[in-house]
């Protein structure tokens, strides 16, 4: 094992997205790699993704990578569909450090549905974005794929109030029609949706499979971290760090819920 290698066993693993969605991803990951360190950031202030310019989106992630290598972090994963359809191969090209991006669930609904028809609930920008326009293509011919764009959903669940009457009708406006339409699998395209997961399935009911990628990413960054030899051989407790660019009140209050021990909230701003 080289020097740098036994080095990077113990510096953390960044997680980043434009708000408290990537903390679905974050949660995967800790479930696999219970001895890993990680540093979460919450880029709220620039919240929504979905509907800003490439440009806009590519500055975002470039500053919070700047951040989370700052913060000697071995590899950076980019909890958001969005980022990852604008900004990861740029990112990827102009920092040297492995980059594990969001992968849309489409392949796996796709060979799975018996109806032949799939809803997709995702952001603007993932949508309209190449990365997804690519996979679908690849892997969904001969499939009908229903984009949904959830406008709102990012919102309520940044707001934490998706568990009222106000998020049952939002996120009913949207699966509704997908169940009509026929779908039997719904792709949850954004890393904030998981956290509709609950109020979609009493909507769904037996009607659909819904597909969450957070896990298959997790299995990736586990896969990345093994290639390289730079999986974690700390037997201590691990510590997780949380940073924002905006309000820290709704990331507080998710990973209260997630019952992360130990954690911490070292400033109010990483950037």
């Amino acid at each position: 094992m080289s020097l740098e290698n036994s080095e990077k066993q113990n510096t953390p693993i960044g997680i980043f997205d434009s708000g408290v969605g990537g903390l679905s991803v974050w949660r995967e990951i800790r479930r696999i790699l219970p001895h890993e360190n990680t540093i979460y950031f919450a880029d709220s202030a620039n919240c929504p993704y979905g509907p800003q310019p490439t440009a806009s989106i590519i500055a975002h992630s470039e500053k919070v990578v700047n951040f989370l290598l700052e913060k000697k972090c071995k590899l950076i994963v980019v909890a958001c569909n969005t980022a990852t359809s604008a900004a990861i191969k740029y990112l990827r090209e102009k920092y040297p450090i492995q980059f594990v991006g969001m992968e849309p669930a489409i392949k796996p609904a796709a060979l799975s549905t018996q109806t032949g028809k799939i809803g997709v609930l995702a952001t603007e920008g993932t949508i309209k974005g190449q990365h997804f326009i690519n996979t679908k293509e690849k892997f969904a011919r001969g499939v009908e794929v229903l984009e949904t764009i959830g406008t709102g959903l990012v919102e309520l669940v940044e707001s934490g109030e998706w568990n009222t009457e106000k998020g049952n009708k939002l996120v009913g406006s949207y699966v509704n029609p997908m169940i009509d339409f026929g779908a039997d699998r719904i792709v949850l395209g954004c890393t904030h949706y998981p956290f509709l997961k609950e109020l979609i399935a009493e909507i769904v009911g037996e009607k659909a499979k819904i597909l969450n990628p957070a896990p298959a990413v997790a299995k990736r960054v586990h896969s990345v971290l093994k290639e390289q030899n730079i999986l974690s051989r700390a037997y201590t407790k691990p510590s997780h760090e949380f940073y924002g660019s905006g309000s820290l009140e709704s990331l507080k209050k998710l990973v209260s819920l997630l019952e992360i021990e130990p954690f911490s909230f070292p400033n109010k701003n990483g950037n």
